[in-house]
This record gives C-alpha cells, structure tokens and sequence, in this order.
C-alpha cells in the first residue's frame, strides 16, 4: 500500500472509532509520527491530507522541516522527551510540545517562551502506570503540578499525554486511556484559565482506535503510515 493509501485507511479508522462512540470524527487530530522516515515521506503524507507531523529527535526535525518547507496548514509537534539543553531550539520551533515531564521543564519552557515573547503551547504527560522507566507526572501529584504550571504566563496548557504500558493485546491499553480522560475531567475543574485540558494525546498505530472510543483527540501514528522506520533523504 502507498503512503496515500494508509493515510486514508487511518482516516477510516478514525471516523469509525468515533462514531461508535457517538463523536464527531474532526474533534479526532492524525499526528504523523515521523521519527527516521525521510523528507520524500513527509511530503508524501502531505498530499495524501496529513497536516500535523510530529517529531521525536530535535536533530532529525531540524533536518527535515527545512526539506518538506512551508506548506498550508502544515504545523510540527514534538512528541518526544527534551533535555534541558536542547529547549532552546525547541521552544518557538514547534506548535505543540507533547512531553512535559516535570514543573522545572514547564519553568524553564515559560523562561524560554518569555524571552522571545510567545506563549508556548504544552501538553503534561502522565505515567498512568507509574511505569519506573517513563518519565511523566504521577497522577497523585498532577492537581499540585497543574496549579502550578497553570500561573506560568508564557506556557498554555492544552492537555494531557500518556503512552500506556506495552502489551500484545492493543485492548490492554483501554484502562490506562479512561484513567487520562477521567483525570482530564477532574482537573478541568479547577483550571485556572478556561479552555485549558482540551486534548488528550494518547493511543499509536496499534490501539488509536480504542484511544479514540475512551476521548482522544490526538493520535500519533507512525508505522501504520510509514512502515519500516530507517532515516533517509
């Protein structure tokens, strides 16, 4: 299958996970996961409708977006961790930042977005699992961490992140991806600034579907695109 011919047979998969469950498909946002695939990919995907990519590796992004260029509606996520040291080129590069670990991140994002005078649109990331080898905030400390952030004037909290602990059975995923939209909800609560916590980003080519039936509204997709990841022009 062409690169065209999976992006429609994901935006399938999307449209029919949310009818199921009563939703309208375009509150569901495809992120193209374009970790190692090249430019031509890219610019594949492109024609073929996606309109979000997401990237893992500063270094690889910094390749790339100069190679696939200013198209309409075109907008580049980061969807991997951040070392402190690479914020800088990061901060301002990207539409949406998907991996916000920790308060000091958020600190040094909202120092970083001051000075070039932006507001930086951030997701939270959550370890649902408390998985000890994932990064991310534990549920128990994210109403402390939200009231936190939600002061920082040069950050916008959109939501929150969570990748699910590996499992053969893609279903497995579910509990982990009803546990993010309850917490969502209950923060939604006390958000200090309305329109906060509007996304979920969760659920991967192998379980966005179920992601989708428990209120994502961003799914990052990359193998089911693209295939065999290898890095090339």
């Amino acid at each position: 299958m062409s690169i065209a011919d999976k992006v429609q047979e994901i935006v399938e998969g999307i449209r029919q996970a949310a009818h199921r469950v009563g939703r309208d498909p375009s509150t569901v946002q495809l992120v193209a996961a374009t970790k190692t695939m090249a430019s031509s990919q890219l610019i594949e995907a492109y024609a073929a409708g996606v309109r979000i990519f997401g990237e893992n590796r500063l270094q690889e992004a910094q390749e790339k977006i100069p190679d696939v260029g200013p198209r309409h509606g075109l907008t580049w996520h980061f969807i991997g961790r951040m070392q402190r040291r690479k914020l800088k080129d990061i901060v301002g590069n990207f539409s949406v930042l998907h991996s916000i670990e920790n308060v000091e991140q958020a600190r040094n994002i909202d120092v970083l977005a001051g000075k070039i005078g932006i507001q930086q649109d951030i997701l939270l990331e959550v370890n649902v699992a408390g998985e000890v080898t994932k990064g991310g905030f534990a549920l128990k400390d994210m109403p402390e961490a939200l009231e936190s952030i939600a002061q920082l004037p040069h950050v916008a909290i959109r939501g929150l992140m969570t990748l699910p602990p590996f499992s053969d059975n893609p279903e497995n995923a579910r509990s982990h991806f009803a546990a993010l939209r309850q917490l969502r909800d209950t923060l939604a609560q006390q958000s200090l600034r309305p329109g906060e916590l509007k996304e979920l980003s969760m659920g991967m080519s192998r379980d966005y579907q179920i992601a989708i039936e428990e209120g994502a509204t961003m799914v990052r997709i990359g193998t089911a695109i693209f295939g065999t990841r290898s890095f090339k022009k």
